[in-house]
């Protein structure tokens, strides 16, 4: 069964009776009909272009919607390979500072390696001054006690050369030193 347009019912010509009704009556509801039908017919028209239009939309928004759906993925996915590569990068940074810390530390610790050697140097130079001193003063002393002890006992005073040997670790001047005593 076709569906009935307002041409079609504007078009319809029926036969005529004796007893039919009134022909102004039936055109004239049928010129209602017909405009009812175009009106409904336009806002069906109308109605299905909102619809296309609507379904047009939806599939923009749709296509729209899987774009940002896509493009948030690439986003977390590139934020989270910048945060991997901070982190990294960071890792370098905290190994690159810790060598250098122990470089550093190192360097120290051969700077004071090298300070209490020559500490220890030092110290032994200075023990060795005062040995050497020591044993110059005591040679000294013996030679004045003797030098008193020979006057004392009624012996002349006469100059007398005295040579004692020099400690091996003293200054290389010369083997011996001569003091004369009078």
């Amino acid at each position: 069964m076709e569906k009935i347009t307002p041409v079609d019912i504007q078009h319809k010509s029926f036969k005529k009776a004796l007893q039919g009704y009134d022909r102004s009556d039936v055109d004239q509801f049928l010129d209602e009909i017909i405009e009812t039908l175009e009106d409904e017919a336009q806002q069906r028209a109308a109605l299905e272009a909102d619809i296309a239009d609507l379904k047009e939309r939806i599939s923009h928004f749709k296509a729209m919607e899987e774009s940002l759906q896509n493009t948030l993925v690439l986003a977390q996915r590139t934020a989270d390979e910048v945060k991997a590569s901070a982190h990294k990068e960071a890792d370098l940074i905290r190994e690159k500072a810790r060598l250098a810390g122990e470089r550093e530390i190192a360097g120290y610790n051969d700077a004071i390696a090298e300070v209490r050697r020559e500490h220890q140097r030092t110290v032994e130079a200075a023990e060795k001054a005062r040995s050497e001193l020591r044993s110059l003063l005591m040679t000294q002393l013996a030679l004045l006690e003797r030098a008193e002890g020979a006057t004392w006992n009624g012996e002349p005073q006469t100059p007398t050369t005295v040579e004692s040997n020099a400690i091996e670790e003293s200054p290389p001047k010369s083997d011996t030193t001569r003091i004369t005593v009078y």
